[in-house]
């Protein structure tokens, strides 16, 4: 399975969308300016429930103003499906379902790797630099998808 073959609706041109660099305990968000030409690191989100997430993200979304989201899929090399793009897949159907809101997803594959070479130097314990990583992941993962959206092609 390819980003391709993955269903999902097409997220509005202008308002705020959230990126999401989806994680099992962990998520990293970040955010756009309504134009969607800037994207800045948000929070990370410590999952607890489907209950107390469902909460949070539907508050998120009413204190942003988010008018979709943007979810990385973290694709094998190859462009294969892997067990995380699955569970990211799943989640972000989650997210339409509970939020109403367009969802789409976007290859991540090189987003973390990203992060940490511009973390490498920072001076941080390894428990905060993960949790920086999170949400520095989502946004690049934002603004690759932003530079892409704004593209002839995309």
């Amino acid at each position: 399975m390819s980003s391709d073959s993955v269903p999902h609706s097409q997220v509005p041109r202008t308002g705020r969308l959230a990126g999401v660099d989806f994680g099992t305990v962990r998520i990293g968000l970040a955010i756009s300016d309504p134009s969607q030409k800037i994207a800045s690191p948000l929070e990370i989100y410590q999952r607890r429930n489907e209950r107390l997430d469902a909460q949070y993200f539907q508050r998120l979304v009413a204190q942003q103003q988010i008018a979709g989201f943007v979810v990385g899929l973290p694709l094998h090399l190859s462009g294969d499906a892997s067990p995380s793009s699955i569970a990211a897949t799943e989640f972000g159907q989650w997210l339409h379902e509970i939020t109403e809101l367009p969802v789409e997803w976007y290859d991540e594959r090189f987003t973390s790797t990203m992060a940490a070479e511009i973390f490498q130097t920072v001076k941080r314990t390894r428990k905060q630099k993960k949790q920086l990583l999170d949400k520095l992941a989502a946004q690049i993962l934002l603004s690759h998808f932003l530079e892409s959206n704004r593209s002839p092609d995309g």
